[in-house]
């Protein structure tokens, strides 16, 4: 952790999110964070006596995850956290081990629940206050094939579904709940409203976290960390680098430099707009590298994707390296790294990380230019980055932009990238998403783009005959991004961008429309 990070938190009561493997624990996060308190995922594995003393958290929620309880050597919470005296949830699998370490049992069951269920309340409970009286249904969302069969000492129903008798369970005595349901996921209709009841009212917390708090306390914490320091910063053109170095800035000044490597491989305009914002409206320090010629002369005659991929992040630092080197002293380096990151980044089973591509997050730099890191992001997710821009004075059509991949226009470009292709790319992409913003959609998307396909196919156009390019339109709706769906846009909208574009972009004479949802497919096709 950096001292950013310390700084800050410490001045925050804290939930500790104890993670099981589940493939939606950091949802449990972001619903905790949305009613206003501060909480961190760990590994169950890296949860012990000393980390519970150094985090000190007010309240404990055990997540779900894929093993079974009635296995031998799966995982269990630390013994610790049933005597610290504070309020715990636990959550599916969390449940399970709950009741497994206290005295109770768990059985696979012959009678699993997968998907959507109605819970039938049967006893009044702070946790469900709000929601539906007792005799009432709730609906929720289960994914479970084990289930509780015996409930330790202490401990009473307070809600059942119709496949698992002790649905919800509570010792108010102690301030232990176990749920067999989600409420983390939005399936589970008032499942936002359970979390909050059991983080305010149970657990008490007070909900201070705020972006409006997190500014100025981190303003205070990188002057801390930095001091007279200079500050070196690679700005990809996304929402993450960009805010991370407008808050720097706050910070400290012209101690910051940042650095944007020009790859050639950005949207249409996309360049103007961010030396734009940097220089003209928040006058910071900044160095333009228009390297796209480089680039494109180092991926000529390339076309499979993973190669792509490390052509543009090792020649993006190696740049990067060079104009950093350029300005001499300095001592730090930003990235605008975020807490989904810092989760993947260790497994809750301790096997290897996952690697994190994106081209910003310069990876080995720190260590061959002895630079210490400055990541005051880290601690946050997407929508909350996207808060902190909007309290930072970031204009909502920039904040509020999709997701754009670390390597740009070239994973959407398959085959080999050309100068042609982009600029074809470039222009229909631009087209697409000014239809949707004109359709009043843009904020419906998670994520919308073009594609360039690496095939030409035959067409008519007046009374000559063509042979162009085939485009392909993408666009998704998600959370987090770790599953998608198709957007179901209508005909007549499809019909009409595909119109445009044909008719505005020299070189393209059929669209396509993608509707593969994640999984099977990757949101982009690279």
């Amino acid at each position: 952790m950096t001292d950013t990070h310390e700084l800050v938190t410490e001045q925050h009561e804290q939930l500790l999110i104890i993670d099981f493997g589940s493939q939606v624990t950091k949802l449990i996060a972001r619903r905790v964070r949305e009613s206003g308190v501060y909480s961190e995922v760990h590994p169950y594995n890296r949860v012990d006596a000393k980390l519970l003393k150094s985090f000190n958290p007010k309240a404990i929620i055990l997540s779900g995850g894929p093993s079974s309880v009635t296995g031998i050597g799966t995982p269990r919470a630390d013994e610790a956290i049933w005597t610290l005296g504070v309020p715990v949830l636990g959550i599916c699998y969390g449940q399970q081990t709950m009741c497994a370490q206290l005295g109770g049992s768990v059985e696979a069951s012959n009678d699993q629940e997968f998907g959507r269920a109605d819970l039938s309340i049967v006893k009044d409970s702070p946790l469900f206050a709000g929601l539906a009286k007792v005799g009432a249904d709730e609906r929720v969302w289960m994914s479970h094939g084990d289930r509780v069969s015996k409930m330790p000492e202490g401990f009473e129903i307070i809600a059942k579904s119709p496949n698992a008798p002790f649905a919800a369970i509570a010792d108010e005595s102690r301030d232990f709940y176990g749920l067999q349901f989600h409420p983390e996921v939005v399936h589970t209709r008032n499942g936002a409203m359970i979390l909050r009841n059991f983080t305010h009212n149970i657990a008490g917390f007070k909900g201070d976290w705020t972006m409006s708090a997190f500014k100025d306390e981190m303003i205070v914490a990188i002057q801390k960390q930095v001091g007279e320091g200079k500050v070196i910063c690679g700005l990809s053109g996304g929402v993450d680098s960009s805010v991370a170095a407008i808050l720097i800035h706050e910070a400290i000044g012209d101690q910051l430099t940042c650095v944007y490597v020009d790859t050639g491989m950005m949207r249409k305009g996309e360049s103007e707009q961010v030396t734009s914002l940097f220089r003209d409206h928040y006058d910071i320090n900044l160095i333009h590298v228009d390297a796209g010629e480089e680039f494109l002369g180092l991926l000529e005659g390339v076309s499979d994707p993973e190669q792509k991929r490390k052509i543009i992040g090792g020649t993006f630092i190696d740049i990067f390296e060079r104009e950093a080197k350029s300005i001499g002293g300095a001592k730090f380096l930003a990235q605008g790294t975020l807490y989904p990151d810092v989760i993947e980044s260790v497994s809750f089973d301790g096997g290897p990380s996952v690697t994190i591509k994106s081209h910003h997050n310069v990876g080995g730099l720190p260590e061959r230019m002895d630079l210490e890191l400055v990541e005051p992001l880290r601690e946050l997710f997407k929508d909350e980055v996207r808060a902190l821009g909007r309290e930072l004075g970031l204009h909502a059509d920039f904040v509020e932009r999709h997701p754009f991949p670390g390597p740009g226009l070239a994973i959407r470009c398959p085959g080999e990238i050309t100068a042609e292709r982009l600029n074809i790319l470039r222009d229909a992409d631009a087209i697409y998403l000014d239809q949707i913003r004109k359709h009043g959609l843009y904020n419906d998307i998670w994520q919308a783009f073009a594609v360039i396909l690496p095939v030409k196919t035959v067409g008519v156009m007046g009374d000559g005959r063509t042979y162009d390019y085939v485009l392909a339109l993408r666009a998704v709706t998600s959370t987090d991004g770790m599953t998608a769906d198709y957007y179901p846009y209508t005909h007549e909208f499809l019909g009409e961008t595909a119109t445009r574009i044909i008719n505005e972009v020299r070189g393209v004479n059929r669209v396509v429309y993608d509707v593969t949802s994640k999984p099977p497919g990757t949101i982009e096709w690279e």
